[in-house]
């Protein structure tokens, strides 16, 4: 019988690490497979729950499946400070604020030193819109990793939001320091330049975002507004154009190149793009479009 046992727990054992190396190599679907083969076997280990719960999120984005995950392995480890924070932004994921909010809350009673926890709570107070206090917790993760790069990052994104941005530049700045290859801090920094009225800037850090990111819809289009803004039409046209190869139901980037079109003198090309932006069903774009003459041909 003991061996029995024995040979089971090695077979559990077996496929989680193969769960597990499925998942490094961003083969989510043969790691839920394998996960779930290692939890018919062994139902009881908490660790293999939460491994699960984290792929579905990324594989699928089930949020739903993931919180049942998640749940388990906390029946199974009521103190897996992780379960209860992953399980806290999946709530989030789902507008499920107050449980999101709950959630974390009881992850950092659990490990009050848990930075992600403060990251991921900061996350749901900008949701909310309480910037004051997402900005309390980003601090905080900080405080307790200043190595956290997405942090930085973060807090700068919620200084865009107070348009600060000669902090979100010094945020982003630490960012890139500790980690260069991260897109969205050029991208981030690249808006507060913009905010600045340094476009010139503006326009090379959206440029670094794309060589990282080369399908990085929102740095396309918002380097065809900086190329708009210094008249440079023809190259905003083609970064708008960029836009919808890789998106297109990108709504903004057809009213931005109707804009465009029409600058240059082609209202036929311009006409086109807002009919487009106003099938796509943006009312923004309809009002901003009709402003601008541009819904008759």
């Amino acid at each position: 019988m003991e061996t029995t046992n024995k040979a089971e727990a090695d077979s559990a054992k077996m496929a989680y690490e193969r769960g597990l190396a499925a998942y490094e190599q961003g083969n989510f679907q043969e790691a839920i497979d394998q996960y779930t083969q290692s939890i018919a076997i062994d139902p009881n280990n908490a660790e293999v729950y939460w491994n699960r719960g984290v792929a579905y999120g990324n594989y699928s984005g089930d949020f739903n499946r993931s919180i049942e995950d998640f749940t388990k392995a906390i029946e199974l480890d009521p103190n897996y400070a992780r379960a209860y924070s992953n399980r806290g932004v999946c709530y989030c994921k789902i507008s499920e604020y107050k449980k999101a909010l709950a959630d974390l809350k009881r992850a950092l009673k659990i490990n009050p030193n848990y930075a992600w926890a403060y990251y991921s709570r900061a996350d749901v107070y900008y949701d909310l819109g309480k910037t004051d206090k997402a900005l309390a917790d980003i601090n905080w993760a900080i405080e307790l990793d200043p190595n956290y790069a997405n942090a930085y990052i973060y807090r700068g994104l919620i200084y865009i939001a107070l348009r600060d941005y000669k902090k979100v530049i010094e945020n982003c700045n630490q960012a890139t320091k500790i980690n260069p290859n991260i897109a969205v801090a050029y991208y981030n920094r690249a808006i507060a330049y913009y905010g600045l009225d340094n476009t010139n800037k503006a326009l090379r850090d959206y440029s670094k975002a794309i060589k990282i990111n080369p399908n990085y819809t929102d740095a396309y289009n918002n380097r065809g507004l900086a190329y708009a803004k210094l008249k440079d039409f023809k190259k905003a046209i083609a970064d708008f154009t960029k836009t919808i190869e890789i998106d297109p139901n990108y709504v903004m980037a057809y009213s931005n190149r109707a804009l465009a079109y029409k600058d240059l003198g082609d209202l036929k090309n311009a006409a086109k793009d807002a009919r487009k932006a106003c099938e796509l069903g943006d009312n923004y774009a309809l009002e901003y479009l009709t402003q601008n003459k541009l819904l008759s041909d």
